[in-house]
């Protein structure tokens, strides 16, 4: 995704939204977390390793904006491995302006969160035309005393994580099976490590079901059968917990299946809106271990 202009990662694969915000007070995020979902391990057993292709372009601007256009691919894969899940997110868009010349930005971000979702290993570099400008690359901790996230790239950059904070995969699976058994709202403190901004806070709401077969145009790049599952549209709000910022620092509206996979979205920001679309879909091998 885009964030204020510049690349992030998909911050976080996968989560919802669908007409308005609700905004918790921060003593309420732990009680919406991993302790008050029952079938997670169930969920687990649904998720459909895979990757994906998303082309990415704007679709609208607001009065005011610099950006005459936005084009590009996502490229997007995740698996299991003995102990862990393994995702790795490629960006390669180009940013045209009114007022300057256009820029092509590159992002490579990877993640590994262990299947208890105490542990998570990131690492993210971006380029811009070609020169590398920034990189990232640490490890967080929710099993210790005082959870938290250190980066060894840039050396010193530390965040403590609240009580209830979340790593994506672990978020995905609590979305999904907060679908599942019908709930409307989801909040949580997430960290993923695509950014040097930390923690954010996730307002979610999760809408209706949905037959994504009729939204997805299928094509020869697709496996259809990865999108003819069941699914629920969604809209979420992303809000920095440092600071005193009270807006958002972008929405998104898409499309989420119980396998894990995203079908449709739509990124907004104060100035523009992405859309991410699906063109090439197919499934993975999982690592194979002994004795799992």
């Amino acid at each position: 995704m885009l964030k204020g202009g510049a690349l992030m990662s998909f911050r976080y694969s996968f989560i919802v939204l669908l007409g308005c915000m609700i905004l918790l007070p921060q003593n309420a995020l732990a009680t919406n977390g991993i302790e008050e979902t029952n079938n997670i391990e169930e969920v687990r057993s649904l998720l459909a390793p895979h990757k994906a292709l998303y082309d990415i372009n704007l679709v609208a601007t607001r009065s005011g904006s610099q950006i005459l256009n936005i084009s590009g691919k996502m490229y997007y894969e995740w698996k299991p491995t003995c102990d862990a899940w393994i995702t790795d997110h490629r960006f390669n868009l180009f940013y045209e302006y009114a007022d300057s010349p256009g820029m092509r930005i590159m992002s490579d971000f990877s993640t590994y969160e262990t299947f208890d979702g105490k542990t998570f290993n990131y690492s993210a570099r971006r380029k811009r035309d070609g020169e590398l400008y920034e990189e990232l690359r640490g490890k967080a901790d929710l099993s210790s005393e005082k959870p938290v996230a250190l980066f060894n790239m840039p050396e010193g950059l530390s965040f403590n994580l609240s009580d209830g904070s979340m790593f994506p995969m672990t978020h995905t699976l609590n979305m999904i099976s907060g679908a599942k058994s019908g709930r409307k709202i989801f909040n949580s403190a997430v960290f993923d490590g695509s950014d040097k901004d930390g923690p954010v806070e996730i307002n979610a709401l999760i809408g209706k079901s949905v037959n994504a077969m009729n939204i997805v145009e299928a094509n020869k790049s697709l496996d259809m059968s990865l999108i003819n599952t069941p699914a629920w549209k969604a809209r979420m709000a992303v809000f920095p917990l440092k600071g005193d910022e009270e807006a958002a620092d972008y929405e998104m509206s898409l499309i989420f299946h119980e396998n894990g996979l995203i079908s449709d979205m739509l990124i907004e920001y104060d100035d523009f809106s992405v859309t991410q679309k699906l063109i090439a879909l197919e499934k993975v091998d999982s690592v194979s271990c002994n004795g799992h």
